[in-house]
């Protein structure tokens, strides 16, 4: 006799197949009620399909409508747009001869602060550029200072060693520009332009000197090089290129 509280199993059940079917649907509905850790529900791939079916029907709507997105609606015919300014090779903007030269020469004169110091006051073992009267003086005498270095006494009577020569691979821009920075610098106020063209003078000097390759003595200095550079002066006004410091017209 069976046991009522029994199932009844027909003998064509699988209970293997059907238990293995149970839990697949129980996963499924785990799954469709799973929340991730970021606390949001899983989306449907359904929302999807249908979400991607809007936006390309929403396109092909805007597209029959007029052109929404049509630049030549917005572009009058033969615009052309306009240039940023001073043309694409335009450089660095002109500025006065006197302020390019000492923007040069300041660069230059850095390889002279170890001596001379960043306000040119030198101190201990080394002159000072502040009012010298060799600096602020006649040009050719203070250029074949500084291409050629100095031995014996200063112009002041006291004498600092020797100072070593500063021209060797300088060039006639290196030149006027440190000239022209010092002798407008440290409370100097010479007002003028030593120009490439002096310069290039001065260097020809420098190579012509009897004793080429020694120092200057203060005789020599007082005796041959007692004048200013020759060369047509420049007017500190006159705009010139910043970077090559040839004049510009305006």
């Amino acid at each position: 006799m069976q046991d009522s509280h029994k199932p009844d199993l027909d003998d064509s059940l699988n209970v293997t197949e059907s238990h293995e079917r149970l839990l697949r649907d129980a996963a499924a509905v785990a799954r469709e009620k799973r929340v991730d850790e970021g606390g949001q529900e899983p989306v449907s791939n359904w929302i999807f399909a249908t979400g991607g079916l809007i936006a390309i029907a929403a396109g092909l709507a805007l597209g029959h409508a007029g052109g929404l997105f049509d630049y030549h609606s917005y572009v009058e015919p033969g615009y052309v747009r306009s240039s940023l300014g001073g043309g694409e090779d335009a450089g660095p903007p002109p500025v006065d001869a006197l302020k390019g030269y000492m923007a040069k020469g300041e660069k230059v004169f850095a390889k002279c602060v170890g001596c001379h110091g960043p306000d040119g006051k030198g101190g201990g073992a080394y002159p000072s550029l502040a009012g010298s009267e060799w600096a602020m003086g006649p040009t050719e005498r203070f250029s074949q200072i500084v291409l050629n270095g100095l031995t014996g006494p200063t112009s002041t009577g006291k004498v600092f060693g020797v100072m070593p020569a500063q021209g060797v691979g300088m060039s006639p821009t290196d030149l006027a520009s440190v000239m022209t920075y010092v002798r407008n610098s440290f409370g100097n106020e010479k007002g003028e332009v030593v120009t490439e063209g002096m310069a290039a003078k001065a260097i020809e000097i420098s190579e012509g000197r009897a004793n080429a390759g020694t120092p200057v003595t203060k005789e020599e200095l007082n005796s041959e090089h007692l004048q200013d550079l020759p060369g047509e002066p420049l007017d500190p006004a006159t705009k010139v290129d910043p970077v090559s410091l040839a004049p510009v017209e305006e």
